[in-house]
């Protein structure tokens, strides 16, 4: 009366399975520079972790008496595991199996997991190396479906839980889709590639001969439209990068941020504040040494570094706690917000509020990116909608004025309602244009008609200066408190307690759900 033969073919089954797609697909994976899925979950993964789901789901072949011969496994390998000890739901796409295609695989196991991660409240981790979808299996399958997946929970996911996409190879259609729609993404440099449709169909539809690194490789996607945040070295580079991003994460927005023993003094000053701003307006400075001044050392986790780079925006720790980090670099567009930096954040303030991650803004932004390239690729849409971000948002937020704060982007450092918490430094000076061109647009005529338009020039700027001193503004109460740089630790880290008293109490969703 024994189940033993059942067993053994269940066993016989997963052993199956765990071959993939046989060594000649195996060895060809290698040959190109990549793992094969089950590696990749030996790579991500907390050691011995991972409980596969539908293993031995795929095609079986039977004989004429209905008996198990062997069977292929489906190209979605779906379970939980452990990153950092916490769960977390995985969906890893088999290459070795009909180029991992999203058609040839069985859509029921990898919407499965998605919606498991959505009710079980766990981060999901989607490891994408997919072909889209094959005209070749039309035949088998006898007619052609309306694309789209009722049943697909992303939108929902997106407001619930954190979400990371990496890209391991060629993720075209549904691919790129699971790779971009995502809290973090990542792809691996040489490797993978991210595109709406591949170079065949690029070719038919555009007649644009490409190759897949020409069309969507990773200085297209995180150098030139930030459809993927980040770019890795290799594999592993990848895994690790989405480990890190996940040690900042909630498990789900019902939960604070991990808090860690800091090891790193609450009270540290850094003597080299005090003079990283020089005193020359023309010239300029290293915004990251600012950053690691203040934040906990070795705390700092970068997003997105290549697009916008007006703009930084990071991941990081105060005594221990999650906070998310936005600071102008003026080596980039003067630290002008352009439209990139301005999507960019948008999109890092809503990752930051839909898990109620405190911001702190270290600011010198001189205004909105001028001239006609900016206006004509939509900069002032861009920063409008940035600007509603900020608005919406409910976080704490709290802004360190290091220098510049002008015009609308200078008015976008921190949220107008409540009490706009913010301080400067002594270096830092706020209108609403720039002593540089303001008089020149106001004083043209004057400065052009004089003996040496130069000496006028410099004469008209030592005049405006002194009104532009933090400390008359301080005078009126309209910056609470001028702050000795060195401060700002100390400063930063008790507010930072007081910011998650208050996160405590705006647990759960949010009202605006974030957005890729």
């Amino acid at each position: 009366m024994s189940w033993k033969s059942e067993v053994d073919e269940l066993n016989k089954r997963a052993e199956l399975a765990e071959q993939l797609g046989g060594k000649k697909g195996r060895d060809y994976q290698h040959s190109i520079g990549k793992k094969t899925a089950r590696e990749r979950i030996n790579m991500l993964l907390d050691a011995n972790s991972f409980r596969e789901m539908g293993k031995i789901a795929g095609k079986g072949e039977y004989d004429e008496k209905g008996n198990f011969i062997s069977s292929t496994p489906s190209n979605a390998i779906i379970g939980k595991g452990c990153i950092n000890e916490n769960k977390v739901a995985v969906s890893i796409d088999d290459f070795t199996i009909r180029g991992g295609s999203s058609e040839a695989t069985i859509a029921d196991k990898w919407l499965y997991i998605e919606r498991y991660a959505l009710e079980m409240k766990m981060p999901l981790l989607r490891l994408v190396d997919s072909a889209g979808g094959s005209v070749k299996l039309l035949e088998k399958m006898g007619f052609t479906k309306i694309p789209g997946y009722p049943s697909w929970p992303q939108f929902q996911l997106m407001g619930e839980v954190p979400v990371v996409g990496i890209a391991l190879g060629a993720c075209a259609g549904l691919g790129a889709i699971k790779v971009g729609y995502a809290h973090f993404s990542v792809m691996v440099k040489g490797t993978s590639q991210v595109f709406a449709a591949g170079p065949p169909v690029v070719k038919a539809a555009m007649a644009e001969d490409l190759d897949k690194e020409e069309l969507g490789g990773w200085r297209i996607q995180t150098r030139d439209n930030g459809a993927v945040d980040n770019a890795a070295k290799d594999e592993q580079d990848a895994f690790d990068q989405a480990r890190q991003f996940l040690s900042y994460m909630p498990q789900n927005v019902h939960h604070l941020p991990p808090r860690i023993e800091p090891s790193d003094t609450s009270d540290r000053r850094e003597e080299m504040l005090l003079e990283v701003i020089p005193r020359n307006r023309r010239r300029s400075y290293k915004v990251r040494q600012i950053l690691e001044a203040v934040l906990d050392r070795d705390s700092i986790f970068e997003i997105a570094p290549k697009i916008g780079p007006s703009l930084v925006t990071s991941l990081a720790r105060l005594n221990g706690y999650v906070v998310g980090v936005m600071a102008n670099d003026p080596n980039y567009a003067g630290g002008a917000m352009t439209r990139a930096s301005a999507m960019k954040t948008e999109k890092f303030i809503d990752l930051c509020d839909n898990f109620h991650i405190p911001i702190v803004n270290f600011v010198d932004v001189p205004g909105v990116m001028p001239g006609l390239a900016a206006e004509k690729s939509g900069t002032i849409r861009s920063v409008l909608k940035c600007l509603a971000a900020i608005e919406q948002s409910q976080t704490p937020w709290c802004s360190i004025i290091m220098k510049r704060a002008f015009g609308l982007a200078g008015g976008m450092h921190g949220r107008k309602r409540g009490i706009n918490l913010r301080y400067a430094w002594p270096s830092g000076y706020w209108g609403s244009i720039p002593l540089e061109g303001g008089i020149w647009a106001a004083y043209r005529k004057d400065i052009e008609g004089s003996e040496n338009p130069e000496a006028r020039l410099n004469e008209l700027e030592q005049y405006y200066s002194k009104f532009t001193s933090p400390f008359r503004t301080a005078e009126k109460f309209s910056i609470p408190d001028i702050i000795d740089p060195r401060e700002t630790r100390p400063l930063l880290c008790d507010w930072i307690e007081e910011a998650y008293e208050v996160t405590k109490s705006h647990l759960g969703p949010v009202a605006k759900t974030m957005r890729p």
